[in-house]
């Protein structure tokens, strides 16, 4: 597979030289390819949002290198500035930054500072709301008059318009209810499948990663803990625990029930591979 980001001896210090000094991340290495679906998952401190904040240039590293495409993103103020186009970052809580007066204008914002035509942005402006579920009755109202899921949705179609060749997501279904979380994840694979765009999710939640990730990469301490599939990643339950982190709600379950002798699967870690597996069990069939 061909990589579109990599990062080489990723460094960042907070506060250097002073009494608060403190290390966020400490030689990173990392590959991530294109059209790969990656949850960067983590306690609060363990350096994810840190990493993500360097991958489109808003932190500058005080060693090592960040490379989309091949090309030093810190190389001149030119690539720093262009990388901004290709890797779009939504931060967490995104509907604090809504600002323009209709929803629409709050959309054309990104493509409309690529300078493309009118024509273009109207373009992208309704295919990034199509996409994420924003309704065109709603183009001219204020962003503000929205719901929580809505205003969520709004600005992150905000950065899909940019259609950025990586999309990064910070915790985006945090604070939502269980159906605003499905329909933001939602959102996020159908883009992810429309576009075949790279997509990092950076996320608290086991149960969103487990659900549309392709691939976990765990933060701890400011390193790479671990990376690999997710049935590989959940398997290790007890270094995750120890960790801080918590596992997916059916990887418990089903931890729960082989310690009752109940023969089940190590790959399990979703409601639907849990599902067919007690299933197949009723009817006297091994799980696979």
């Amino acid at each position: 597979m061909e990589s579109i980001i990599r990062t080489e001896k990723l460094t960042h210090v907070y506060s250097r030289g002073t009494p608060f000094e403190k290390t966020a991340i400490h030689d990173v290495n990392v590959e991530i390819y294109r059209g790969e679906l990656v949850a960067v998952i983590g306690h609060t401190g363990s350096g994810k949002s840190t990493f993500m904040q360097h991958l489109n240039g808003l932190l500058r590293p005080d060693e090592g290198g960040v490379y989309v495409e091949g090309e030093d993103i810190f190389a001149t103020k030119e690539a720093t500035r262009d990388v901004r186009f290709k890797v779009g970052l939504v931060f967490q809580y995104p509907e604090y930054q809504l600002f323009e007066e209709t929803v629409y204008k709050d959309i054309a914002f990104g493509p409309r500072n690529m300078r493309l035509s009118e024509a273009e942005i109207d373009e992208r402006v309704r295919e990034s709301a199509r996409l994420t579920g924003v309704g065109e009755e709603l183009f001219e109202r204020s962003p503000l008059e929205l719901s929580g899921g809505q205003k969520r949705r709004v600005a992150i179609a905000g950065v899909m318009a940019m259609r950025p060749r990586v999309l990064i997501l910070d915790e985006p279904t945090a604070g939502l209810d269980p159906a605003g979380c499905a329909g933001v994840l939602k959102n996020i694979t159908d883009y992810r499948e429309a576009t075949g765009s790279t997509v990092l999710l950076v996320t608290h939640s086991m149960d969103d990663a487990a659900r549309i990730a392709d691939r976990l990469i765990v933060f701890h301490e400011g390193t790479i803990a671990m990376d690999g599939m997710p049935e590989e990643v959940f398997s290790r339950q007890r270094e995750l625990v120890d960790m801080g982190l918590d596992v997916p709600q059916s990887a418990a379950i089903a931890d729960a029930l082989r310690a009752r002798g109940v023969q089940l699967p190590s790959s399990i870690y979703t409601s639907r591979r849990l599902r067919e597996a007690v299933v197949a069990l009723a009817k006297g069939v091994a799980p696979c």
